[in-house]
């Protein structure tokens, strides 16, 4: 590059600048990928450590009633306790936003309740943080100088906006790719659960039977699986262990089975001839959601096909043509 020319610029940004950022990003995601690859951790031992922890509690007795469990939702320890008490004084912690983040920390495979004040915590400094770093930027100091007040805003804006999400959004993507992985093996725990009913097992063996055999080909599901079949066999009302079932996966299909066990359990209905029922509708709607993505995907390869398929092609079919073409006319003119 010359001495003295400015970089090029596109939209008033920098485009070497931006470039470089990207390739910074870029080189750190590559490494980020080998390190991930090189450490492969089993999964396992995690999830038996916390069912463990679970068993230990249910055996202790520190298993609190529905009414009681209202009136303390958030577990007390030091960090916990020290964030409630300040966002208390601020008059930003409510008990249904305790509960709304408390949901979704289940439906995201998170059982610590007490992270619920820690997210709204989050939710309350990140916008503050975010907001100081894009201000700097924006207006502090001269990172972009040719920037219009708006563009300066629209920065400034981004940067609080993502702040207040970014925590909700974190927990969202995990709890969706949780419920879709738990989506995927359910027809087949449903069919494990006819055959361990119709052998004579009791529910919480067959709950347990089923985590053992699909534990390893869908962990999210054994692991759920495994908890209902510990809180089956020590809590008092077996009614509450399928309820907490359904409070921590986020699935129609889950509460459907939750309510075919509870009316199993208190009218003695059969339950293998229901499972089977169950079965045969997850694995028609299975197939109905693979065919309505089949029927998508004409529509969705449309736009890629025009913009990136249709040009190239046309370059190697007339691009030998146009090439003989310009060869002609430039012998002519000699």
């Amino acid at each position: 590059m010359i001495a003295g020319t400015a970089n090029p610029k596109l939209l008033g940004v920098d485009v070497i600048w931006v470039g470089s950022i990207l390739a910074a990003v870029a080189a750190l995601a590559v490494v980020l990928a080998i390190y991930a690859a090189l450490t492969v951790r089993d999964p396992m031992a995690r999830r038996v450590k916390a069912l463990n922890e679970r068993r230990e509690q249910l055996k202790a007795g520190i298993v609190v009633g529905q009414t009681r469990r209202r009136q303390s939702l958030v577990r007390k320890n030091q960090t916990t306790e020290s964030l409630q008490t300040l966002l208390s004084k601020l008059q930003v912690l409510q008990d249904s936003q305790i509960r709304d983040i408390q949901q979704k920390l289940a439906y995201a495979g998170i059982r610590k309740k007490e992270y619920a004040v820690a997210v709204i915590f989050g939710r309350m400094v990140l916008p503050i943080v975010l907001g100081l770093i894009t201000a700097a930027l924006a207006y502090w100091t001269n990172t972009f100088p040719e920037w219009s007040s708006l563009k300066r805003f629209g920065l400034f804006a981004g940067g609080v906006i993502l702040g207040y999400k970014a925590p909700e959004l974190y927990i969202d993507n995990i709890a969706k790719k949780r419920t879709d992985a738990i989506r995927k093996g359910l027809p087949d725990a449903l069919d494990l659960l006819v055959i361990c009913a119709e052998a004579g097992l009791t529910v919480d063996a067959a709950f347990g039977r089923v985590a053992r055999e699909l534990g390893r080909a869908y962990p999210e599901l054994g692991d759920e699986f495994t908890l209902t079949a510990i809180e089956l066999s020590f809590l008092t009302e077996r009614r509450q262990a399928f309820e907490n079932l359904a409070y921590r996966v986020n699935l129609e299909a889950v509460r459907g089975v939750v309510t075919t066990m509870i009316q199993t359990e208190r009218y003695g209905t059969p339950l293998a001839s229901a499972l089977r029922v169950l079965s045969a509708e997850f694995r028609n709607e299975r197939m109905m959601r693979a065919e309505e993505k089949a029927a998508r995907l004409p529509a969705i390869m449309t736009v890629p096909l025009i913009l990136f398929i249709l040009p190239v092609l046309f370059i190697v079919i007339l691009g030998p043509a146009g090439c003989s073409i310009a060869d002609a006319f430039a012998s002519q003119n000699k």
